[in-house]
């Protein structure tokens, strides 16, 4: 198995540390033609608007990509970019805890394969998703005690997942792992 990391702009070196731990091989992905030489891709948090101007300017498929029903990963910024380019169906809000400063890491309750369980959540500049259509999963929530809200920060539809949070800045492997088992 070999992922590949979108190596434009942003956190895929972190991205890449931590699938080292897992023992996965993986690539960074430069220019479009690489894309044939992976089983899935994970597009890593950074500027969105940066990543899609590039994704544009080199030509990247990231449509047929998806139809040869290889996974996608975009955490932060990457969710951005699969709900921008419509290949999940999510609706999501840029910022949405505020600029920078307001940044936060706090518990997060994903559903692994063995059940519920925390999670380290890092949100830098992260964005919300405020709506999502009916296949989507919802495999990941933030219980906001300020606004006595739940929000979803991890979600999957067919071969795309989306988390809102930085999984690669954490030591813990379990969201990729999560993302690993679409690609079996």
């Amino acid at each position: 198995m070999k992922i590949g990391i979108l190596a434009l702009q942003g956190s895929f070196n972190e991205h890449i540390e931590l699938l080292k731990k897992l023992n996965i091989e993986t690539i960074q992905i430069k220019l479009p033609e690489q894309l044939n030489e992976i089983d899935a891709l994970i597009i890593p948090g950074g500027e969105s608007t940066t990543i899609l101007q590039l994704l544009e300017k080199y030509k990247f498929d990231l449509q047929e990509f998806k139809n040869s029903g290889k996974p996608i990963l975009g955490t932060c910024a990457g969710g951005i970019i699969l709900a921008e380019l419509g290949l999940i169906d999510i609706e999501i809000e840029r910022n949405a805890y505020g600029p920078q400063l307001y940044s936060f890491i706090d518990k997060i309750e994903i559903n692994f394969e063995k059940g519920k369980d925390n999670f380290k959540g890092v949100f830098i500049r992260a964005p919300k998703i405020i709506n999502y259509g009916e296949n989507v999963e919802v495999l990941g929530k933030h219980n906001n005690l300020k606004t006595n809200t739940s929000d979803p920060v991890l979600v999957k539809q067919d071969n795309i997942m989306v988390a809102t949070f930085h999984p690669e800045l954490t030591n813990d492997t379990r969201t990729h792992e999560l993302f690993i088992r679409l690609v079996k």
